[in-house]
């Protein structure tokens, strides 16, 4: 009654519940990144991955459950599950999963951009080492033809080492950036468009002549190849800035996908070429409306990053010395609640102060005495993409309240207070004014269009992390609120009671 399909990677013939469970297993997937999008359904979105996730997990693990032959008599065979690999797998997956309960649940919402940068580096070095398992012993993934491993099984096994290697090197960089091992600054190399784009081409001369070589002369080459694709993704990700680090995780996640879907083509799994893909292409579009967002392209992003230029950040230390005004507390609450339109404007400064609950305190306060509060979210905002909108949903901070870029940012005229918390490049007019400026370019809020502008933030003594000064501490309408976040607004609270 059915039509039995063929096996991607072995010819055999695959049982149709299998094919049906993977694809149930990538409609799930399809669900959860619909989910995914907005924050009133992420929710729904992660338990739909969730599901997925565990129908592949589980339809693999039986159909790939681990057996032997044992030899019961003179003409006999049986069938048994070999106990030992079997424990192996279970023992692994129980490891796997205390690990990733314990990081979950002791893990801060400060630390959640390098963690995903972690994990990405996880996916591609396990790309990596699959890869090179079926190099390894091809056999056992069906890979053979004719005694020797295919040209098209070749191609997909280069391409796979190669996208998970780059991933894991490029986020063992992007980790060490996020966290602070490693300064945010661009670290840029002589010639480095030179040597990139030579590395690149030989990575993709050395796939082609693995996909051509004999059985004698493959080790030398795909070992040349992985060497190189671990090369390749240090030097991509040492010279972009910290300002570009939400397009870097962004474009990580991207490559993890494609080197999930390339693995999953070596081993014929349709749930991991689902999978993959969907990682692979959302990641891409997510980087290019990131990109957009910041007026750059992808390309240039690559290529070097905020901050490049040291004469943008250069002039920074000069203008720190200018006059600004100082407030306190006690002036930033009878501002606001005299105010009729308040614009928040959160950033890394909140995240790291977890300062989202107070805010939210803070906001309906002021609400409940007849103030319009809303929140402006920039795309690059925080360490990832998202991360604002991630720590407002923590606080609960109701949906219809938060505005993407282009919906609110005509509004700051009519704004009586633009409330700054932690945030500085995202609103920084230098992006609109200083062709010098390394964020030249870059869609900011006009919080300068505020008739009264309250800016939370530690000390006049920092920059922002693209490394440039921002004229709106100078603003005549600008009072500078110096103290940590939670601490600033917790006092502006009581000022409110």
């Amino acid at each position: 009654m059915f039509a039995t399909p063929a096996h991607a990677a072995t010819g055999e013939a695959v049982n149709p519940w299998v094919a049906l469970a993977y694809l149930v297993s990538g409609v799930f997937f399809i669900l959860a990144l619909r989910g995914l999008s907005s924050p009133a359904t992420s929710r729904t979105g992660n338990r739909f991955g969730m599901i997925g996730m565990l129908i592949a997990v589980v339809t693999t693990l039986v159909t790939h459950f681990p057996m032997r032959t044992e030899t019961t008599g003179p003409d006999a065979m049986n069938v048994v599950i070999d106990g030992a690999t079997t424990l192996e797998i279970l023992a692994a997956i129980a490891i796997g999963a205390i690990i990733g309960i314990t990081i979950a649940r002791r893990i801060a919402m400060t630390a959640m951009p390098e963690l995903v940068a972690a994990f990405h580096s996880l996916v591609g070095l396990a790309a990596v080492l699959v890869g090179w398992a079926a190099y390894l012993n091809p056999g056992a993934f069906g890979l053979l033809v004719d005694g020797e491993i295919g040209a098209v099984s070749k191609v997909e096994m280069g391409l796979g080492i190669a996208i998970g290697a780059i991933t894991f090197s490029g986020s063992v960089i992007a980790f060490a950036k996020l966290s602070g091992r490693m300064s945010g600054s661009p670290i840029l190399l002589p010639a480095r468009h030179v040597i990139n784009l030579g590395t690149l081409a030989a990575i993709i001369v050395l796939t082609a002549l693995f996909a051509m070589a004999g059985p004698s002369d493959t080790m030398p080459l795909i070992v040349a190849l992985t060497v190189l694709a671990f090369l390749i993704g240090f030097l991509l990700i040492i010279p972009i800035g910290g300002a570009d680090m939400p397009v870097v995780v962004s474009m990580l996640n991207s490559y993890s996908g494609w080197a999930a879907a390339a693995m999953g083509f070596t081993l014929g799994n349709t749930a991991m070429i689902i999978t993959g893909a969907l990682v692979g292409s959302s990641g891409a579009i997510l980087s290019y409306i990131m990109c957009r967002a910041m007026n750059r392209s992808f390309i240039s992003v690559i290529a070097g990053g905020f901050g490049a230029d040291d004469s943008g950040a250069g002039g920074g230390e000069a203008k720190e010395q200018r006059p600004y005004k100082q407030g306190s507390a006690a002036d930033a609450a009878f501002m606001l609640e005299q105010a009729e339109k308040v614009i928040i404007i959160p950033g890394y400064g909140m995240a790291v102060a977890q300062a989202q609950h107070a805010l939210r305190e803070m906001a309906d306060m002021l609400e409940e005495k007849g103030v319009e509060v809303k929140y402006a979210i920039h795309p690059v905002a925080g360490r990832m993409p998202g991360h604002m909108n991630v720590l407002l949903a923590e606080a609960q901070v109701p949906y219809e309240n938060v505005f993407e870029l282009e919906d609110i940012n005509s509004e700051f005229a009519q704004a009586d207070v633009a409330f700054i918390i932690g945030a500085n490049d995202v609103v920084n007019p230098a992006a609109k004014t200083d062709k010098s400026s390394p964020i030249y370019g870059m869609p900011v809020f006009d919080v300068d269009k505020a008739k009264q502008v309250f800016f939370i933030k530690r000390s006049m003594g920092g920059v922002g992390y693209a490394g440039v000064d921002n004229d709106v501490f100078y603003m005549d309408q600008t009072v500078m609120l110096l103290s940590d976040a939670k601490k600033m607004v917790e006092e502006i609270v009581k000022a409110l009671d």
